[in-house]
């Protein structure tokens, strides 16, 4: 029997979404895309999902303006397959590197990209195209006013 100080369990669920954050943050970069895959094999796929997406925003975030970026962007996306949220969710981060990376992009593909996509540019990207664009035409009011002072803070 369990004390009252002891409190409820942990939902089975939790505890493996932690499992699955604790594996991938160690995962060697040769290993990832089958850790990935196993995890995608979870049953709960909204938590397994979750806990990728959650990955491939830390992971992605490290590998922003590395040369290594593309390839590790098309090994994902093959691993991560049809699966509608992380497809998109990579495809921004592609957009965000390419843009970090000086590459070509169109300003369509910044003005049509979701909210997050806007949020994450602004507090992550240097381009002052980027954040020219994103002061002027950004979706909410908040992406406007962030990449303004990005901008202002970039000219000081």
């Amino acid at each position: 029997m369990s004390s009252p100080t002891d409190g409820p369990a942990e939902p089975d669920e939790h505890h493996r979404y932690a499992c699955h954050l604790q594996a991938l943050a160690n995962v060697d970069a040769d290993d990832e895309p089958t850790l990935v895959n196993e995890i995608l094999q979870d049953p709960d796929q909204v938590m397994a999902e979750s806990a990728v997406a959650r990955h491939i925003d830390d992971r992605a975030r490290l590998l922003l303006t590395d040369e290594r970026f593309p390839g590790w962007a098309h090994t994902m996306t093959g691993v991560i397959g049809e699966r509608d949220f992380l497809t998109r969710r990579l495809t921004e981060w592609t957009l965000l590197a390419t843009i970090a990376q000086d590459k070509p992009w169109a300003p369509a593909q910044v003005t049509e990209a979701s909210d997050w996509f806007q949020r994450k540019a602004v507090e992550v990207l240097t381009s002052p195209d980027a954040l020219a664009l994103l002061a002027g035409q950004g979706r909410t009011r908040r992406v406007r006013a962030t990449a303004e002072r990005r901008q202002v803070r970039r000219l000081t």
